[in-house]
């Protein structure tokens, strides 16, 4: 182990190794990292520990500098355990480069199919052993992070102390289908605002739109820029500062060349960035076997699904007068085609979205009888995570208090500093 200083802060690297495979504790062992921070002054102290479970999913923890965000709440009273969930992050990497060292894309499809919140669950319960000497710790589930808090709930509720929801609130048993039906009125919604917010951005937009054409335009990073590549910069819109950031992205588009105008090499550059899977490739792997808790395929749910809304064609936008719609949290099948990161993979993304032998990942009987104290921040309309079915989820689950609110995004965790973090130790304290 490393330990090392930050203002404020001595932070601890670990890693620890663990089943590929839970049902086979003596087979294939993978990595996982995570990072102990303690304030300063207090790394001999003992302090109970809270588990640090990021969004995603394929997203490792935060990397913060210092007392950010939640965490200068955090470590006032916890040791705090940021952990990169099994393939993110420094943990043992799933990625182009890496999971052909697994096979073909059968074996590949094989391998990923243990990267669900049931085996991050299962780390954790390892782990947990190793650092607290089985005393069960507060976990903090941060979108994902907290789907996976709520299968905690039903799998292993004696590792818990405390469990602590942010916009992670999931369907108990909703089939890909369901989550992206609701999914898209919301980003419509959000789509709608953000034009109410920045007018100019319509005719931006458009301009943008028809400039890429039919085939869209190949970046100097290799990525193709398609309309629905373009489309999908909606994503943005569910956070604090999206709407902001995708209007300063559209303002500079176009430069003007000896070819006419083009666009520019700084636009290009942040349009790589924001839509680029290289950094975090598991994302798109396995974000729709997430809802998979049946016999039933995902089968490309988000690309099915969008069918039945035509108002997101762009051509009958652009044959009118009418604004391009942006897209959401969504993975199609043309990702896989257009991001140099994820085209080696198309076809074990294919077998993924095949699957069908996906266990249930919630346990509404075990919820039902739950006796950890847990409290969720609820975000009203969040476009991430259906507010109704957290709602319903929330009554599923004894005990449970809820904060519901408008004051900020999805991304209210990271965004209200140490404010979302405190009142949600505050409800499950029963303090408020």
């Amino acid at each position: 182990m490393t330990s090392y200083r930050q203002p404020g802060l001595v932070l601890t690297d670990h890693r620890f190794r663990v089943p590929l495979d839970h049902a086979e504790p003596g087979g294939e062992q993978i990595e996982v990292f995570a990072r102990e921070v303690v304030a300063a002054g207090r790394k001999a102290a003992g302090l109970p520990w809270l588990l640090y479970l990021q969004g995603g999913p394929g997203f490792g923890a935060d990397r913060f500098t210092g007392k950010q965000s939640w965490l200068a709440r955090a470590v006032r009273e916890f040791r705090v355990l940021l952990l990169d969930q099994r393939g993110t992050g420094a943990s043992t990497p799933a990625n182009r480069q890496t999971l052909p060292l697994r096979g073909g894309p059968r074996q590949q499809a094989g391998y990923l199919a243990h990267f669900r919140a049931d085996s991050i669950v299962r780390d954790c319960e390892l782990i947990r052993q190793r650092l607290t000497g089985g005393e069960p710790w507060t976990v903090l589930g941060q979108s994902f992070g907290g789907f996976c808090a709520v299968h905690y709930l039903s799998a292993a509720p004696e590792g818990l102390a405390t469990a602590l929801i942010a916009g992670g609130l999931p369907a108990l048993d909703a089939h890909a289908d369901d989550v992206y039906r609701a999914a898209y009125p919301r980003i419509a919604r959000k789509t709608a605002a953000h034009y109410a917010r920045y007018p100019q951005d319509v005719g931006r937009a458009r301009e943008i739109a028809a400039h890429l054409g039919a085939e869209g335009k190949a970046l100097n990073s290799g990525y193709t820029l398609t309309i629905e590549a373009f489309q999908s910069l909606g994503i943005v819109l569910g956070t604090a500062d999206g709407s902001h950031s995708l209007h300063h992205l559209l303002a500079d588009a176009f430069v003007t060349t000896e070819q006419g105008p083009q666009l520019s090499d700084s636009f290009q550059e942040r349009v790589h960035g924001a839509l680029s899977f290289a950094a975090h490739p598991l994302y798109a792997l396995v974000h729709e076997s997430i809802y998979g808790q049946d016999n039933r395929p995902t089968a490309w749910s988000a690309e099915r699904v969008r069918a039945e809304f035509p108002a997101l064609d762009v051509g009958r936008a652009l044959a009118g007068n009418g604004p391009v719609p942006f897209t959401g949290e969504s993975v199609h099948p043309w990702h896989f085609s257009v991001d140099p990161a994820l085209r080696p993979l198309r076809e074990t993304a294919d077998l993924l979205a095949a699957r069908t032998e996906w266990a249930p990942l919630y346990d509404a009987g075990r919820l039902a009888v739950n006796e950890v104290p847990v409290a969720a921040a609820v975000y009203h309309d969040d476009m991430y995570v259906d507010t109704e079915d957290a709602l319903r989820t929330a009554r599923a689950i004894r005990g449970l208090r809820t904060w519901v609110t408008d004051e900020y995004e999805h991304d209210g965790l990271r965004a209200g500093g140490p404010r979302v973090l405190d009142r949600l130790l505050a409800l499950a304290r029963d303090e408020v």
